[in-house]
């Protein structure tokens, strides 16, 4: 294998790889959405934490 071979492929390596990335971060980013749409919906779930630190604080 010549180095324009090896090159080549190590660059397609790298594109995949971004493209896998890309594809995570997109994930991510709908999946905060989501959560936050469901938190607007439920607004119990929003005091939670600030519950806990006060029961915390109790015991």
């Amino acid at each position: 294998m010549g180095m324009k071979d090896q090159f080549q492929e190590k660059s397609e390596q790298f594109q995949q790889q971004a493209k896998q990335k890309a594809q995570q971060g997109k994930e991510q980013l709908q999946n905060r959405g989501r959560r936050r749409d469901d938190d607007m919906d439920n607004p119990r779930r929003r005091q939670e934490p600030e519950e806990r630190m006060d029961r915390d604080r109790e015991v």
